[in-house]
């Protein structure tokens, strides 16, 4: 296999490299953001926005609250429950701020998938949804956790207010109470730099126990700037839209929606529940959105609705796929009514996570997860870890600066997962075409 045939492939803008050090930290560029679009909306969700210095002061009192009262300190692990709510950003942003490290936990987990998690990341924190509180209850004397906070749906929002003490947990402590009083509070600033872990972000535990993949923010800042190079040409600073029905738990809808859309200004509308489609077109449907990510059975969910043509598609520019594959047809129809293909991705918890992708400029449905995206290094390997030609199959192995480190506390695992050579084995079986595409 030639070393990077598919360099060929990329448009004349598209960066061969980027550098994964363009900023000091995710929390550099999240606080630069709210810095340079303080009056632009950040987020919208049940029909109310929430401006960037509302984040700002939001985050900032939640932040001080956990470091002044309940002693957060740099590198302690966090637990986040919820749903597409804004409570989820505010408090990322919160932890950013504090070099806590972020755990996401899926809202939808079991007791014991939830025991496992909390007790493998040495969790004393969790910020949970009221919704998931029952499910906490069961195995909560059985963990690390020594703080809980319940967090409604429209918390950070106009109208919020204390609910009545939770059955479910009744020591838990109110995140909307919290805010108030975190704004009673300083917080002392915390160095951050690229080396230090921000995420650990747990994969879906296929092969056994979910393992943490950890994250580091030179990690997130590399592919923040990879994928701002895969999906530059749909960009407009400070006027984007996107539509975030992709849970925040889990890497991409983090990484992409969240954190590159937000770092330019873009207005984020949050969707907590996506089985409720026409909850979910009747808000979108004068937003003017510019660009969505999903699966592919969200595409057909939507398309399949009467109301999809109300919506106003007049300003979409960007539609990207992922998690599973996008069928040929979902694609046609796609373009058929918005005017352009859904562009197909792939990566990894592991990898931040974004290792391929489709590029905008190419007009045709390529029945492929794209090319290799900038500074990322991929070859296919076969049993004996040789390399194979291009046209058969062979193993995924890749390499790049948005790769994590290893797995929290399994130096087992991680002796097996790289190469000789340093490449991440992600398992999957892939072949490359002439050009380059996987």
């Amino acid at each position: 296999m030639n070393q990077k045939h598919w360099l060929s492939s990329y448009s004349a803008d598209m960066p061969h490299e980027i550098d994964p050090d363009a900023y000091t930290s995710v929390t550099a560029i999240v606080e630069g953001a709210m810095t340079r679009y303080r009056d632009t909306i950040a987020f919208t969700s049940f029909d109310q926005h929430i401006t960037f210095s509302e984040v700002d002061r939001l985050s900032s009192c939640l932040a001080a609250y956990f470091q002044k009262t309940l002693g957060v300190k740099k590198g302690d692990r966090v637990a986040l429950m919820t749903p597409n709510i804004v409570a989820f950003p505010v408090t990322t942003v919160a932890l950013l701020r504090l070099g806590a490290i972020q755990v996401s936990v899926n809202p939808m987990y079991t007791p014991t998938e939830l025991r496992h998690q909390l007790n493998d990341a040495g969790v004393g924190i969790i910020i949970v949804h009221e919704g998931s509180t029952k499910t906490l209850s069961e195995i909560i004397t059985e963990t690390s956790v020594k703080h809980v906070i319940t967090v409604q749906n429209n918390d950070c929002l106009e109208g919020s207010s204390a609910p009545p003490l939770n059955k479910n947990i009744p020591q838990a402590l109110n995140f909307s109470e919290l805010l108030i009083e975190g704004a009673l509070l300083s917080r002392d600033p915390v160095t951050i730099t690229g080396e230090d872990t921000v995420f650990l972000q747990y994969t879906g535990g296929t092969t056994g126990l979910s393992k943490g993949a950890i994250l580091s923010h030179r990690n997130l800042v590399a592919n923040m700037e990879q994928f701002k190079a895969l999906i530059g040409p749909s960009l407009r600073e400070g006027e984007d839209k996107v539509l975030t029905v992709l849970p925040l738990y889990h890497i991409f809808g983090l990484m992409a929606n969240f954190l590159v859309y937000f770092s330019n200004g873009a207005q984020n509308i949050l969707i907590a529940d996506a089985k409720n489609m026409d909850a979910l077109l009747a808000t979108i449907k004068d937003i003017g959105l510019t660009a969505i990510t999903g699966v592919n059975t969200l595409f057909i969910g939507l398309m399949a609705q009467p109301k999809f043509k109300d919506v106003d598609w007049s300003n979409m520019r960007l539609t990207l796929g992922g998690g599973s594959p996008i069928f040929r047809s979902t694609s046609d129809k796609w373009k058929s009514i918005i005017g352009h293909h859904i562009l197909e991705g792939y990566g990894l918890s592991e990898t931040s996570p974004t290792l391929t992708g489709n590029l905008i400029e190419n007009e045709k449905f390529t029945e492929t997860v794209g090319v290799p995206i900038s500074s990322t290094d991929i070859i296919l390997l076969d049993d004996n870890d040789n390399a194979v030609a291009i046209g058969e199959a062979g193993e995924v192995c890749a390499s790049g600066p948005q790769v994590m480190s290893g797995y929290w506390n399994r130096e087992d695992a991680n002796a097996e997962v790289f190469t000789k050579e340093g490449y991440f084995r992600t398992g999957d079986i892939g072949v490359f075409d002439e050009d380059g595409f996987l």
